[in-house]
C-alpha cells in the first residue's frame, strides 16, 4: 500500500515515513501543495495523509483536488487546527478521520489500517466497478476514465477487462481468454485478433507512469494494477 504523506515539518515527516514504511507500507513524502499537486497527476495512492497549513495553501484545498482526481483514495487529515469547525470541515470533505496534533503514532498506525481495510471492503463490495485513481472502469455501464478523462472502450476491451481485473496479479492464458470472447455476431475470435485487441486496449488505457497488462511470453497475461 502506498501513502501520500503531506507535511511541511520535515523532522516529523521523516518520522511519520520511517513509522509507516517500517509497518510494510510505501511511502512518498511532499511538503507543499505544488508537489502534490504534481504528484497525483503521475502517481496513485491508497490513502493520504494531509497537514491542514502549508507553505502555500492549505490541506483542504488539496483533499478537494485529491477527492476530485482521485475519488477512491482515502484521506486522514493530521493537524494542529483543533478548532471544532476546522473539524467538521475535514469531514465534510470527505475524511477518513481527522487527527490533531500531538498524537500517539501507534493510534495513527491503527486509524491508517482501517481506513484502508475500509478500501478493501468497498473495492469487494462493488465487483462492476475497478479503480486506482487514474484508471475508472465500471461494467455496469460500460464506461472507463483515464486520468479524469472519458475513454472509449469496446464490448470485447470490456470483456477482456472484467477477465483480467477479476485475477488481477494472477497470468490468465490465452486459451481462457479466447473462449471467453466473441465478437457481435456471436463469433469466436482468433489468437491473432486477441493480440490485436491486447494491444489496442493497452494504447488506451496506459501511459508513460501507468502500466497494466504484462506479456507473460508464450502463456498469457497479468493484470499489474497500475504497477509500472
Amino acid at each position: 500500500m502506498k501513502i501520500l504523506v503531506v507535511e511541511d515539518d520535515l523532522a516529523l515527516s521523516a518520522g511519520l515515513c520511517f513509522e509507516l514504511d517500517m509497518n510494510g507500507y510505501i511511502t512518498v513524502a511532499a511538503y507543499n501543495c505544488l508537489k502534490v499537486r504534481q504528484l497525483v497527476q503521475n502517481e496513485t495512492f491508497d490513502l493520504a495523509i494531509l497537514d491542514v497549513n502549508l507553505p502555500d495553501g492549505n490541506g483542504f484545498e488539496l483533499c478537494r483536488k485529491i477527492r476530485d482526481m482521485c475519488p477512491d483514495t482515502p484521506v486522514i487529515f493530521l493537524t494542529a487546527n483543533d478548532l471544532e469547525e476546522n473539524i467538521l470541515k475535514g469531514y465534510d470533505l470527505g475524511a477518513e478521520d481527522y487527527i490533531t496534533k500531538p498524537f500517539n503514532i501507534k493510534i495513527l498506525l491503527k486509524k491508517v489500517d482501517v481506513a484502508l481495510r475500509h478500501l478493501e471492503k468497498a473495492e469487494k463490495k462493488n465487483p462492476d466497478q475497478w479503480s486506482d485513481g487514474f484508471l475508472h472502469l465500471d461494467f455496469s455501464t460500460l464506461t472507463a476514465q483515464k486520468g479524469g478523462e472519458k475513454i472509449a472502450i469496446t464490448p470485447n476491451e470490456y470483456k477482456l477487462l472484467r477477465v483480467l481485473t477479476e485475477n488481477g496479479g494472477n497470468v490468465i492464458m490465452r486459451q481462457t481468454l479466447l473462449e471467453r470472447l466473441w465478437d457481435s455476431g456471436g463469433n469466436y475470435i482468433d489468437d491473432h485478433t486477441l493480440t490485436v485487441t491486447m494491444n489496442r486496449l493497452r494504447s488506451k488505457i496506459e501511459d508513460g507512469t501507468h502500466s497494466y497488462i504484462k506479456t507473460v511470453r508464450g502463456m498469457g497475461y497479468i493484470w499489474n494494477g497500475g504497477r509500472v
